[in-house]
């Protein structure tokens, strides 16, 4: 997924808005979640999620709520979202 924040100013900025979107993602849903690209832009992040069952419906409601988060969220906008089941 990657995302954009028009309103940082610095990574400092980034990295704080991307550490509480993560840490509140990771809590709230149980999945695994990384800025895993764009690490030293400051304007733009690359967020990975993965999650693992043996039902893939429920895998699939799980990162619609994932996306549904971080779309809802003012401080980002989501730009790209690709996903990949196995």
């Amino acid at each position: 997924m990657v995302l954009r924040m028009q309103d940082t100013q610095s990574l400092k900025d980034k990295r704080q808005i991307i550490k509480s979107l993560i840490e509140t993602t990771r809590q709230k849903f149980n999945v695994s979640i990384a800025e895993v690209d764009d690490l030293d832009k400051w304007r733009q992040a690359v967020i990975g999620v993965a999650c693992v069952a043996n039902d893939s419906q429920f895998v699939n409601r799980v990162l619609d709520k994932v996306l549904d988060t971080f779309e809802s969220n003012p401080l980002v906008e989501v730009c790209e979202v690709e996903l990949e089941m196995l």
